[in-house]
Order: structure tokens, then C-alpha cells, then sequence
């Protein structure tokens, strides 16, 4: 049973970084570690005149920055529950959403609140817009006094010149609900994840006992914060330990992306493999696909030089201060994590569910073992499905203290993923060895049966097609007990080769006998087909495959 308790953890971060710089926006705003404290003692008076009681769920709708994180640390240690929904998310499914959590308040963007059904707005108890923190909406003319009472309230008993050994939160509970995530899968179906405050304090706490970061060090994030990933990752941990955290609030483009790097050089980065293998396959196999560069590989002393000169430049692109690149969403191709494991590079992967606030596996990469996806986390249990875990491909099952308590609304949907024992039945098929690595081959509900009832995962063969030449992304679906593969094309490649795209059918076969060549004669791909445009993913990059058919 943990002992630990995030809100104590939250209040002593604060207290013991006064001065420090907590949250940023890039290139605008900071706020220090005394400045959050402010912000939330002043909203938890607000709370309490506005008629929020704990236990009461506020939703959070917005772009990552710095006033999106002040509202989830507010929510939180004032006891409400925290309903963080995607900004991507459509405005009717975030009508459905702030109405299906019974949502008493809103914050979120200008842009997604001019969006929203104002009639649905209307019968909230007060929205606020996060650009500026401003009441935009009440459905009590009171309110709008109350908030002005609580803010001179909270001016004349501390105002902004307490000191930090005054800074004191509620006690609350870790076996209260804290988060109400909703999931935006593959399958098409959101469901509203039941998070008790345990859950988002396990992955905390174990990212503070296995992460190498210290008060003062600097954190990029990137990753959707209303995404279970990027909140416990990118923004809770590293808040806990008095790192400095700055918020990329737009779209992480190369050219932006590469420049926020250079300019905060965190310690720790966090991302999806789509990004890591956009940045292989455009600026580095290009260049180990030369023949001069092949003939060199060999030679073991040039070798060497080779793969220390590449590390140092990947590790400056990252900013020059990088101890590890987590990887999370789903697993890196093998070629290209078999070339940073070969070069020395500080990169591994974790695995995680919303279910699970999300983690289940992570290995710091000295320890990592090639093709896992780490070792099973304390406070967890987890086994495989399957007559020999070890050497046979059964479904992971896991249970544990960060685990959710359920699905909000919906014990169908609980039932069916969690058994009479306790144990999540996660979907993803694979094995665990003696030390408790796990391997994940693909999805239970993606796999395919070859003519003699053998296993076959699309995300194995997807994972080869994208590697090979003009390719940008594929995937693999079945059609009368043939393999098909949508091939969306990588015409930056092709443009830049002066290929025209009448050509592109042509080399598409070549890829198709290729890439059949490295597979058993159950599994190989009967015909390509170009697809017109990127498929659609969801925040973690994988691909809503529910979408496509043949």
C-alpha cells in the first residue's frame, strides 16, 4: 500500500522551491512555485463561493499551458475531480462529455468555448475561459459577486505576501476519485476513466525513485496534457520535484520543435516513436544507406568514431543537456531502436494505460533489453495469459494499486475488462520473461489468423512497410483471407528524388516483394493500395484503425 500522498507531495514541492520557476509558456509567461501557491489558495476560495464541493467535477479543456495547469492543480488539491477532455476532441463530443461527467464548471480555451452548444453551457454553474481566467458565463447572478468577495477574502487573510511555511492544502485521501480521464482509442469509444488519487500518486511516486531528475533541471512538454501520458510525465512528476516545466503550446513542427530544444534543453524528453522514427528515417538512414558510409560501418575503429560523432549530434538536436528519451503511446520499430541501441543512444520505451494513470512498464536505457517494452513497475502484478508466458503469446493481464476504480457510468464496459479477480485484461498480446520484461506483439483485437490458424499482428508487418523506401505510413488489413496494404506515400521522398507520382505504383511492388521476403509465406502482403492522405491517430500518434476498411 503507498504511503505517499500527492497533494503532500504537491504542498511540499511548493514550499521547499519558493522562488523557483515552476511552469512556463514557451516564450511567455512563468509563473514560480510561490506564484502557484497564490493561484491556489485564491481559486480554492473561489470554489467554495461558487458552491463547488469536493467530490465535484470540473472539466479542463484547453491546449497545454500554463493556466491549464494551474486549473488541474486547483481542482486536485481542493478534493474536486479533475475532468481533463482532448482539445481535438469534437465540439459535440465535448458537449456529450461535459455533460455525460456531470461537470459543474468549465475551463477551457475562447476558441473551443465559442464552439461549445450555449445552451449547454447555460446550465453549467460557471465557465471561465483559461486564456485570461475571466468568468465568461453563471447561471447565478450571485456568482460573479461571490468570485469578487472570494478574491478580496482571500487578499485580507494572505494576499500575496505570505511566506511558504504558511502554505498549507487540504488533506484528502488516496482512495478518493481525483481523475475522470476520457479515453480517445483506437476503437472509436470514449469511456470515462475512473482515477483515484492512489493511481495518479503510484506513477508519481515512481517516477521520482527512477527518473533522474532534481529541483532545478528543465522539462519540455510536448505531449497532450489532458492525455494520461503527458500529465503524469510531463507535468506532475517533474512539478513534484521542483523541476522547471515549459509548455510547447502549439503544434511541435520540426522547425518549432528543434528551436524549443535548443532553447530550454531538458533533461528528460518525452515523446511518441512516430516522432523518433520521422527523425531516423528522414536525417539518418539517408545517410547509413550510403554505400561509402556502409563500407566504413565495417571497419570497427571507424566504426566507433562514426557512432560517438552521430550520438553527440543527436544528443546537441535534443539541446545538449539530455539524459533520456522516454518513448510511450506504442513500441519503436526494431530497426531504428536497433540502431540508437547500437550507437549508444539514451532512448527506451515505457508502456502504459489511461487504466492505469498509465504506467505499467519502464527500464532506464542501460538496463533496457532490446525489443520490450521495460520491466513491470512496483505496486503492480502482471501475467500473461498463456499455457508458457515465457515463450508463448497470451493477452497481459495486469492489476494493481494504480489501477482505476472503473469506468464512469458504465459497469458493462468495466466488467468487460476487468474479471472477478481484479484483473485488467489490457488487450495487448504478448510475453513476460523471468525478470519481468515484457514483449507486446500486437492487439488481441487486431490480430489475424493465417490459412492454418496461425497468429498474425498487422503491427509487425506495418512496422517493417515503413521502413522501406517512399513510404510514410501503412496499414494492414484483410480482405477474403488475402493481406492488403494501405501505403500512404512519404512524397517529401519523392519530390525530392524527382519522382513523379505515376511511378509510385511501380515502387510500391518492389516494396511489396521486399518486404514479403522477410516474412513467412502466412503473412505476406498480397497487394499494396496508395491511400490519398494521413490516416487519422489518436493523441499518442497510433492509428484509429475502427476507420478504415476495405
Amino acid at each position: 500500500m503507498i504511503q505517499e500522498n500527492l497533494i503532500s507531495l504537491f504542498q511540499a514541492s511548493i514550499r521547499q522551491n519558493w522562488y523557483a520557476p515552476a511552469l512556463s509558456n514557451y516564450n511567455g509567461t512563468t509563473v514560480t512555485f510561490s506564484g502557484v501557491a497564490e493561484h491556489i489558495l485564491k481559486w480554492h476560495v473561489i470554489f467554495r463561493k461558487c458552491g463547488i464541493k469536493q467530490g465535484d467535477k470540473i472539466a479542463l479543456i484547453g491546449q497545454n499551458s500554463v493556466n491549464w495547469a494551474l486549473t488541474y492543480l486547483t481542482v486536485v488539491s481542493y478534493g474536486g475531480v479533475i475532468v481533463p477532455i482532448l482539445a481535438d476532441f469534437s465540439a459535440d463530443d465535448m458537449d456529450h462529455l461535459i455533460t455525460h461527467s456531470e461537470a459543474k464548471m468549465v475551463f477551457a480555451d475562447q476558441r473551443i468555448l465559442e464552439a461549445l452548444n450555449p445552451d449547454r453551457l447555460q446550465k453549467l454553474n460557471t465557465v471561465f475561459s483559461l486564456n485570461d481566467l475571466q468568468c465568461v458565463h453563471t447561471c447565478k447572478k450571485s456568482s460573479l459577486k461571490n468570485i469578487e468577495t472570494a478574491v478580496e477574502e482571500f487578499n485580507k487573510t494572505l494576499g500575496s505576501s505570505f511566506k511558504a511555511d504558511q502554505f498549507k492544502l487540504p488533506e484528502i485521501d488516496n482512495s478518493q476519485l481525483s481523475a475522470l480521464v476520457y479515453t480517445s482509442g483506437t476503437t472509436g469509444f470514449s469511456k470515462g476513466v475512473m482515477l483515484p488519487l492512489r493511481s495518479l500518486t503510484v506513477n508519481v511516486v515512481y517516477a521520482i525513485n527512477h527518473f533522474d531528475l532534481k529541483a532545478g533541471d528543465t522539462m519540455l512538454s510536448i505531449l497532450p496534457l489532458a492525455h494520461a501520458f503527458g500529465c503524469a510525465f510531463e507535468f506532475l512528476f517533474p512539478f513534484c520535484l521542483g523541476v522547471h516545466t515549459t509548455f510547447l503550446n502549439k503544434t511541435p513542427t520540426p522547425r518549432i520543435l528543434l528551436k524549443a530544444l535548443t532553447d530550454v534543453r531538458p533533461k528528460l524528453f518525452l515523446t511518441v516513436p512516430l516522432i523518433i522514427e520521422k527523425i531516423y528515417k528522414g536525417k539518418i538512414k539517408p545517410l547509413l544507406d550510403k554505400k561509402s558510409m556502409q563500407v566504413l560501418w565495417k571497419l570497427p575503429k571507424v566504426n566507433q568514431l562514426l557512432q560517438n560523432k552521430i550520438r553527440n549530434q543527436l544528443l546537441s538536436v535534443f539541446g545538449g543537456n539530455l539524459y533520456e528519451i522516454v518513448v510511450g503511446g506504442s513500441a519503436l520499430n526494431k530497426e531504428v531502436e536497433a540502431f540508437f541501441n547500437a550507437i549508444h543512444f539514451p532512448i527506451t520505451v515505457g508502456y502504459g494505460m489511461t487504466e492505469f494513470g498509465p504506467l505499467i512498464s519502464y527500464a532506464g536505457w542501460k538496463k533496457q533489453k532490446p525489443g520490450s517494452v521495460g520491466q513491470k513497475i512496483d505496486y503492480l502484478e502482471v501475467k500473461i495469459d498463456s499455457p508458457d508466458p515465457a515463450t508463448i503469446d497470451g493477452e497481459i493481464l495486469v492489476r494493481g494499486e494504480n489501477q482505476m476504480t472503473g469506468y464512469y457510468k458504465n459497469e458493462e464496459a468495466t466488467r468487460d475488462v476487468v474479471d472477478a479477480e481484479g484483473w485488467l485484461h489490457t488487450g495487448d498480446m504478448g510475453v513476460m520473461d523471468s525478470e519481468d520484461f515484457i514483449y507486446i506483439h500486437g492487439r488481441k483485437k487486431n490480430m489475424l489468423l493465417g490459412a492454418s490458424g496461425q497468429n498474425i499482428y498487422p503491427e509487425e508487418i506495418e512496422a517493417k512497410l515503413n521502413n522501406l523506401p517512399f513510404v510514410q505510413e501503412s496499414l494492414v488489413l484483410e480482405k477474403e483471407g488475402r493481406l492488403i496494404a494501405l501505403i500512404y506515400p512519404d512524397y517529401e521522398a519523392t519530390d525530392a528524388k524527382g519522382i513523379p507520382v505515376e511511378k509510385l505504383d511501380e515502387l510500391m511492388e518492389t516494396n511489396r516483394k521486399e518486404v514479403n521476403g522477410t516474412l513467412p509465406k502466412f503473412s505476406q502482403i498480397s497487394k499494396i493500395k496508395l491511400y490519398p492522405e494521413e490516416f487519422e491517430k489518436t493523441p499518442t500518434k497510433k492509428i484509429k484503425r475502427f476507420l478504415y476498411t476495405l
